[in-house]
């Protein structure tokens, strides 16, 4: 996968010029801030519409639940028609609330509730592991990968789609899908036994 520094005929004087690449021949990737400020907003929102809900709108957490899941919706939907594509970030909140309202809904007893934040992050980790059993396709990982190294510049996606070319790009994919696939089954694995063998106060 090493990319080549480009050689000037000889005779030129010109020194070899490398790529700015990174070892996967993407060109520098965007800054840590505007990441880190997409996931501010893609979480914040949620979280802040949740809040004012329940001080504000109404104390049920079903209503609050459904107020935090319009902007995740909305940011979906905008993704879906402008690029065709869903936002793999404002998915992962809006089916964790919505994990959560089906919780509220199943009856809400005290070991629901406590085990309700961690319903979809088992299942995602569930998702994770059997995407990895089709071998011709993509897994998981490999979209989140895409939306923070590119985000939503067409040509960083082209060129982080060409990169599943090489075995190397290709096995660590899977290798990040599979820690996170097993990080996240086995935080839900460990909740679900400390919810039935101790008390919900503790």
């Amino acid at each position: 996968m090493t990319r080549h520094e480009q050689v000037p005929p000889a005779g030129s004087g010109a020194a070899p010029v490398a790529p700015a690449e990174d070892g996967f021949g993407l060109a520098q990737r965007p800054g840590v801030l505007p990441m880190m400020l997409e996931m501010a907003i893609d979480g914040g929102v949620p979280f802040a519409s949740y809040w004012l809900s329940m001080r504000y709108l109404s104390r049920s957490e079903v209503v609050a639940l459904l107020v935090a899941s319009i902007f995740p919706t909305l940011k979906s939907l905008q993704g879906l028609l402008r690029r065709r594509e869903l936002d793999p970030i404002s998915v992962l909140i809006l089916f964790g609330l919505l994990f959560g309202l089906v919780a509220l809904l199943a009856g809400g007893s005290a070991k629901l509730l406590l085990l309700r934040e961690s319903l979809f992050t088992g299942a995602f980790g569930l998702a994770c592991l059997v995407s990895l059993l089709f071998r011709s396709r993509r897994p998981v990982m490999f979209y989140f990968g895409r939306f923070f190294a590119a985000g939503s510049d067409p040509l960083r996606r082209a060129r982080f789609d060409g990169l599943w070319e090489y075995e190397s790009f290709r096995r660590v994919q899977r290798v990040i899908t599979l820690v996170w696939g097993l990080l996240f089954v086995g935080e839900f694995t460990v909740r679900v036994v400390m919810i039935y063998i101790l008390p919900p106060a503790t």
